[in-house]
């Protein structure tokens, strides 16, 4: 295997541009002394609010906190349905079966990677309480076809916005739709903690509400817990780190965009994405297909540019998720791309001659 000329995403890249402010603010949050709560997480829960266009936002641990607690406030339990993709990561269904729901899987639309609104309403029944969405790689799903079936049907709609910080659709902001939306920030993602960190926005001030008393043990007043909970709370020193990326997310998602124009111009033998109309991807990954993979994976390695599958096996036929009977061949679209999907480089700051090595690996290997 070859030395690696190009890395997958330069963390360290991007925080030299933000180093002197964000320092500062992390040695201010230090030296007050108010490590939990306090002003920096309420002023970052105002900011990431108003970005995305949303009248409330809740700080917690991390985005997989974040759906559970937007299913908790929801009131979902056991003999509640949820319909999902089965094309993405662990979080969005387990979450679901942790509040006692039961994950139901509908395809995704091959080109897009996102949940097909058609299969998806196939998949109502007089259980389905609710639908979760996934703006996968990036790229907002058909938000007008999810959402009226939503409202037709009497679902609550929520968007698990981990891939999608920025995104938007017909000028509308991903994690703007739906009852809820929900966010990672783990520091790969367009907006990017340095540790761990997770949202939860919504216009709907109850939820707001029961997300917050959720994440606080289940007590609106301390030591007297009306549910059970649990303890999810965004440090301070995160919300400071992300205040100052917010204002450059934009900026960053420009730069992602331009590697990826790039790609789709150059790139040879292979599918790229495909965008809807009206859609602004941010580009969390760049995913591409080809029959061959695994093989082009190989070849790429030993070329010195890396690549990562997401996702080799969908939910519906996890072992964890045996118990609900799907078999292969139930889904055939995500069975499809989970075996030809692979994610190349992308993030902000990467160079043109960084994007020229990818492109030349890959041509090599699969034009």
């Amino acid at each position: 295997m070859g030395a690696e000329k190009v890395p997958m995403v330069d963390l360290a890249r991007q925080w030299s541009e933000v180093e002197d402010e964000a320092g500062e603010a992390v040695l201010t949050v230090l030296r007050s002394g108010r490590y939990i709560k306090g002003p920096e997480v309420e002023a970052f829960e105002r900011e990431f609010s108003a970005y995305l266009g949303r009248a409330h936002g809740v700080g917690v641990a991390n985005g997989t906190d974040a759906l559970y607690l937007v299913m908790r406030a929801l009131g979902l339990g056991p003999g509640d349905e949820v319909i999902t993709t089965p094309f993405t990561f662990i979080a969005t269904a387990e979450t679901v079966a942790a509040c006692g729901a039961t994950p139901v899987f509908a395809d995704i639309d091959p080109a897009t990677f996102n949940l097909d609104p058609s299969k998806a309403a196939e998949k109502v029944t007089e259980r389905t309480k609710a639908l979760v969405v996934v703006h996968l790689f990036g790229q907002p799903a058909q938000m007008d076809e999810l959402t009226a079936l939503c409202e037709e049907r009497g679902m609550a709609l929520v968007e698990d916005c981990a891939q999608a910080h920025g995104a938007s659709l017909d000028g509308r902001m991903a994690g703007s739709f739906g009852r809820a939306a929900t966010f990672s920030f783990f520091p790969t993602k367009p907006l990017g903690a340095a540790g761990d960190g997770g949202f939860v926005a919504t216009d709907h001030a109850d939820v707001a509400e029961k997300v917050r008393v959720l994440a606080a043990h289940g007590a609106k007043k301390k030591y007297h817990s009306e549910a059970p909970g649990i303890n999810s709370r965004l440090d301070a020193v995160q919300a400071a780190i992300l205040r100052i990326k917010l204002r450059m997310l934009d900026r960053w998602n420009d730069q992602r965009r331009a590697v990826a124009a790039a790609y789709d111009a150059r790139l040879e033998g292979v599918r790229t994405p495909f965008v809807i109309h009206g859609a602004r991807h941010v580009y969390h990954q760049y995913t591409v297909r080809h029959r061959h993979r695994d093989s082009l994976a190989a070849t790429l390695a030993e070329a010195g540019v890396p690549s990562n599958v997401y996702f080799p096996l969908p939910l519906h036929l996890q072992p964890c998720f045996a118990r609900l009977g799907y078999r292969e061949g139930d889904l055939p679209a995500a069975e499809r791309v989970s075996t030809e999907v692979l994610s190349l480089p992308v993030f902000s700051g990467m160079t043109r001659p960084e994007v020229d090595a990818v492109v030349e690996a890959v041509n090599g290997a699969a034009g």
